[in-house]
């Protein structure tokens, strides 16, 4: 019997407030967030990440999935890596609350983001 492989287990600690508003993805439902990566992931393949914020020191699970992949060399010199969807429940919502809260008018910018 093959079991299926552990998911990828990812450190994400972002230290600006603007590297927060240029990794966050407020189309997703719940929420996401980019990850800078050079690794080749799979579009759904499950992800867990350890989540850092600015001036918070708690670590917050996220065990989200791939919901699209930045390849190497792509248009517009955007960085290679991965967004990942966070999960669907109230820790979902309240780490999207928290994000934000501390992007708070910078959601309303129209400044280029690693994002969709």
């Amino acid at each position: 019997m093959l079991s299926s492989p552990r998911p990828s287990v990812i450190q994400l600690a972002i230290k600006e407030t603007a590297a927060l508003y240029a990794a966050f993805i407020p189309l997703f439902a719940e929420g996401g967030i980019f990850i800078p990566s050079v690794r080749e992931y799979k579009l759904g393949e499950d992800v867990y990440v350890l989540l850092s914020l600015p001036g918070d020191p708690e670590r917050y699970p996220v065990a989200g999935k791939v919901a699209w992949i930045t390849p190497a060399r792509a248009a517009n010199s955007r960085t290679q890596g991965i967004g990942i969807r966070f999960p669907e429940g109230p820790k979902s919502q309240a780490l999207r609350q928290k994000i934000e809260a501390i992007l708070g008018k910078l959601l309303a910018s129209d400044r280029q983001t690693q994002t969709i």
